[in-house]
């Protein structure tokens, strides 16, 4: 039976739980929890350690899981660099990689707890692009001599390659998990009602989750619960969407329906907002070179005759190479131009982002909120200093008046820090690009219309960085819950006879030893006189066989 909680109380724990994940984790707490994960990312692998405290016992609810700290409170997080993937051809190397990571959590969980910690090494972007021959021989390497070193809770399904798709979905529970989304919903909080698909089951009404879009350098991705049953209006339509919708349960019990999430999560390689400046430029030197054949003009080719374009701001020169081509740019400032001529690089397909046709789950605008991280904050802080909550018509106009500033402005302003810490002289170039292209995907081709109230950039929630590895460990222990409560069950149900005492259990054990031998004696004995009953009966029957054989000489 769940109590109920007043909101002040709510919020009141809420922040009580933000400001305790960044005190020191109590590494003599006795009752705490630990689990390991380690990223193996393209460019580097990091180790993450977390903990939690005993579960509550409301099997409504995920184990309280943070990110553990040291005795000065720093995130306890290591990184080495290259990626695993460099071992492509030396996969008997990827433990030893692995080495100094392992040791330093090995270092900072209690060794008392090693035995009980699960550990996860979770490859992603680096080693999705090797053979899964290579991929197998490096995991075939870590699940051997793993656990010759270390004394973690390790076995074969503890270390795999995950996709893209795993990779968003567990991105998309760690931010859910933060902002506390799983909770149970409170009076002032926004729910939707769910179909779990069942025709036996009614909807459940439980707290919305927030949508994640999150833009990177050469990668754009998307994940949003999809709270209603879908439709589909075609066989090959259901088949593309299977392929983007994930539907797990993050609940400890797999017949309690509280916790059936269904995730659209996707990701647009290309899409990302330097990946998609040079596609751009791509374009942009291969019809700039073909126009002038065919007009026998001249356009950059030169300095004093370049091409000029409206995606970057007013007065700024820039030459794009390829092979041996190169390309003369001065910047026209148009960011309405800028929006048509970036448009035709979404792709759009049928109304989708994707020349492929990838299937989008309808999103529910009225009743939905979404977080945009990355070049969506970036885009919006840099430069243009209104980071936070997103309003079109505000953007809109603060991207034009940035495009259309002469560079030597911008320049100057730059040199006066009147812009972000982070902004650089590569953010001045590209801004204006930038900020036409996240407009587009989010109004072109994600289709949010252009007066939606609920989206939020940020780089931080709660001040810290929220990592997949986050959502991962809440994944892979959402079952540990369950183990607990059955526990718990029994020791209420035989208070006094499941004593949690090694000496009893041990006593118990060797008690039981002794029953076993002495059945087993007991079986022996009773073989061996079987045994002597038959040869004296033998011996009786050949008697008489005897007899009767004197008996019939003549």
């Amino acid at each position: 039976m769940c109590q109920k909680i007043s909101p002040a109380s709510l919020s009141s724990s809420r922040y009580l739980s933000i400001v305790e994940s960044m005190e020191a984790t109590d590494v003599l707490d006795p009752a705490l929890n630990y689990g390991i994960v380690v990223d193996c990312g393209s460019s580097g692998s990091r180790v993450f350690v977390y903990y939690w405290p005993p579960h509550n016992g409301n099997p409504h609810t995920l184990l309280d899981i943070k990110q553990m700290r040291d005795s000065d409170r720093t995130p306890v997080v290591k990184k080495i660099k290259p990626g695993i993937s460099t071992l492509a051809n030396t996969p008997t190397q990827a433990s030893d990689y692995l080495e100094p990571l392992l040791s330093f959590a090995a270092a900072h969980v209690p060794t008392s707890k090693h035995k009980e910690t699960p550990l996860y090494i979770l490859c992603t972007a680096g080693m999705r692009l090797l053979p899964e021959s290579q991929q197998a021989a490096i995991l075939e390497d870590l699940v051997t001599d793993v656990p010759l070193e270390f004394d973690f809770l390790f076995s074969r399904s503890h270390a795999e390659v995950i996709s893209g798709k795993q990779e968003g979905v567990y991105a998309w529970i760690g931010i859910n998990f933060v902002l506390g989304r799983f909770d149970h919903p409170d009076e002032e909080d926004a729910t939707v009602e769910v179909t779990t698909g069942s025709e036996h089951q009614p909807p459940i009404s439980r707290r919305r989750t927030v949508g994640i879009m999150d833009m990177g350098g050469a990668s754009l991705q998307i994940a949003y619960e999809v709270p209603s049953a879908i439709s589909f209006s075609s066989p090959q339509e259901e088949e593309a969407g299977k392929s983007v919708l994930a539907e797990f349960n993050l609940g400890c019990d797999v017949e309690q329906t509280q916790h059936v999430y269904r995730v659209y999560v996707t990701t647009f390689l290309g899409f990302g907002g330097n990946m998609a400046r040079q596609r751009y430029e791509d374009q942009l030197v291969n019809s700039t070179l073909a126009k002038n054949r065919f007009l026998t003009t001249e356009t950059g080719l030169s300095e004093e005759k370049p091409y000029l374009d409206p995606c970057l701001p007013v007065g700024m020169s820039d030459t794009v190479t390829r092979g041996n081509r190169t390309l003369y740019l001065r910047g026209q400032g148009d960011w309405s131009r800028c929006q048509e001529a970036v448009r035709p690089f979404l792709g759009l397909h049928n109304g989708t982002m994707s020349p492929q046709g990838i299937y989008q789950a309808p999103i529910n605008f009225s009743n939905s909120e979404f977080y945009g991280f990355s070049e969506f904050y970036y885009c919006m802080e840099d430069v243009l200093r209104i980071g936070g909550q997103y309003n079109s018509n505000k953007y809109t106009q603060a991207a034009k008046d940035y495009c259309s500033t002469k560079w030597s402005t911008l320049k100057q302003r730059l040199d006066n820090q009147l812009f972000s810490q982070q902004a650089d002289i590569s953010r001045l170039r590209y801004q204006c690009f930038k900020s036409a292209w996240m407009f587009e995907v989010l109004h072109s081709g994600f289709r949010f219309p252009s007066d939606y109230p609920s989206l939020k950039t940020a780089q931080l929630v709660y001040d810290k960085e929220v990592q997949w590895t986050l959502g991962a460990i809440l994944f892979k222990t959402r079952f540990l819950p369950l183990r607990d409560l059955q526990q718990e069950t029994l020791r209420q149900g035989h208070p006094g006879w499941l004593r949690p005492s090694f000496v009893y259990n041990h006593h118990l054990f060797s008690l039981c030893l002794l029953v076993v031998v002495l059945a087993i004696l007991l079986y022996i004995l009773r073989l061996r006189r079987i045994h002597q009953r038959e040869l004296r009966q033998v011996e009786v029957l050949d008697l008489l066989w005897v007899e009767e054989g004197e008996a019939l000489l003549p």
